[in-house]
């Protein structure tokens, strides 16, 4: 099975970028999901209905949350009628939506788990015990761990703590393609970023010169997210449907 995760979608010019290139892609490299980051998606922030729904149509079939997944109340009552809409399985207790979400494409099963870290981001639910337990209780062909992360010693603990158990563990959060994707010794792909999907002239998606004068200033700043030429970032999994582990991950950069 062909796998191609995608990097956060950052407003509406990636959303738009992401409807440009996808369909094109898809067919020639032969992919069989796609599964993308859209905590980031929606114009100001956030994910709103107008943005899932943009991206779903433009041939998604799983968006993964993070620590934006609610900024935007808009969203609450889209998620239980969208379960391919996922937010960090390991808030405690959270009565909206899921974390994850199992993809039935009739010869194979895919468990999708999205996970926030909780180093120098909220302190939630241990996210090791909640991977535990989602592995537990929903067995699939294939499993791959989207952990929206700031630290990359938590990312890189996570693959490690998951090797053989999962098909990937990929990193999102710092819109900063990393280069340390590889297999681990025990047969899962990983990634430490996966990098952003937006403007290629810009801070992490947003204009520069709003992010140059919030760091100058220190004055309360509203950031754009900017026009002008795009990227899409990610990998292309390979997996293997009688181990259901990875045998070749490669870095994507449109």
């Amino acid at each position: 099975m062909r796998l191609l995760m995608i990097g956060d979608v950052v407003g509406a010019p990636g959303c738009n970028y992401v409807r440009e290139k996808l369909p094109a892609f898809k067919r020639k490299y032969e992919i069989d999901v796609v599964v993308a980051n859209g905590e980031n998606s929606a114009v100001g922030n956030g994910v709103l209905p107008v943005s899932a729904g943009h991206l779903f149509d433009s041939g998604i079939d799983v968006l993964t949350g993070g620590n934006h997944s609610f900024k935007r109340r808009e969203i609450y009552d889209y998620l239980p009628d969208h379960p391919n809409l996922l937010r960090p399985a390991n808030y405690p207790d959270c009565p909206y939506g899921e974390g994850w979400f199992v993809l039935d494409a009739g010869s194979f099963t895919l468990l999708v788990i999205s996970l926030l870290g909780t180093v120098y981001l909220e302190p939630l639910d241990d996210p090791f015990r909640t991977a535990d337990k989602l592995i537990r209780e929903h067995p699939a062909t294939f499993t791959v761990v989207d952990f929206h992360a700031e630290a990359t010693g938590e990312k890189m603990a996570m693959g490690y703590y998951l090797d053989g158990r999962v098909s990937a563990v990929v990193g999102t959060h710092t819109h900063v393609q990393t280069a340390d994707e590889q297999i681990l010794e025990k047969g899962t792909g990983y990634i430490s970023d996966l990098g952003m999907t937006g403007p290629v002239r810009s801070i992490l998606g947003t204009s520069p010169e709003d992010i140059v004068q919030k760091m100058t200033s220190h004055l309360p700043t509203r950031f754009h997210v900017p026009e002008g030429a795009c990227k899409l970032e990610g990998v292309i999994l390979d997996l293997d449907k009688k181990t259901g582990l990875c045998t070749e991950i490669r870095r994507v950069r449109i």
